[in-house]
């Protein structure tokens, strides 16, 4: 989180980002002298925040919506430096590899909001976070990234990498299969070619 454009405006913060702020500033008040056991501290934090009622939580939340409007005013006027546009989509060390699954589809569109809600999640939480998400989904809400994962299967197996996968006729498989077919789904299917190159180049 050090490293990328020190231009780039702050990530909105939380509510519960805006009250573990406030518990730390109130403790070193408290105790100036002492330091802060971090893993107690957040579990404290924690359980503090459980117990709140909404009225207790809305002064957060109130912080938290002013600091989202300042992120996107902010975002609006913000220029990526040349060069930063492909680093921008993390790669989960988790993923299947390619041809990338319905769920992982559902994880790139996703992640980038966990991250800015909590930044402070770690990748494995984070996993663990989008897993209940699309756990959560309906059928219908996941027909959108299964239609596309089915799609860039059948592309992967028409493409040469698909070709050389170990136990499939390398030969066989381009009679059967006319250049000029190809060449046609290539050109119809040019975005999300460039998708899917993205992903490779990412690994």
């Amino acid at each position: 989180m050090g490293k990328g454009d020190p231009n780039k405006p702050r990530g909105k913060m939380s509510s519960y980002a805006y009250f573990v702020q406030t518990c730390r500033e109130e403790h070193k008040k408290k105790h100036p002298d002492s330091s802060v056991n971090f893993a107690e501290f957040s579990k404290k934090c924690s359980e503090r925040w459980k117990t709140m009622s909404a009225k207790e939580k809305s002064k957060f939340e109130e912080m938290a919506k002013s600091d989202k409007a300042r992120y996107e005013r902010e975002m609006k006027n913000y220029i990526p430096p040349k060069g930063e546009k492909k680093g921008k989509r993390k790669k989960d060390p988790n993923a299947p590899k390619r041809p990338p699954s319905a769920f992982f589809l559902f994880c790139s569109e996703h992640r980038p909001r966990i991250k800015t809600e909590s930044p402070g999640l770690s990748i494995g939480d984070t996993a663990k976070k989008l897993g209940e998400m699309w756990a959560e989904q309906s059928p219908k809400d996941k027909q959108p990234y299964e239609q596309k994962a089915a799609k860039l299967k059948e592309k992967y197996e028409k493409s040469d990498v698909g070709k050389k996968i170990p136990g499939r006729p390398a030969s066989s498989k381009k009679k059967i299969e006319p250049e000029d077919d190809e060449d046609d789904d290539e050109e119809e299917d040019d975005e999300e070619e460039e998708d899917e190159e993205d992903d490779e180049d990412d690994e």
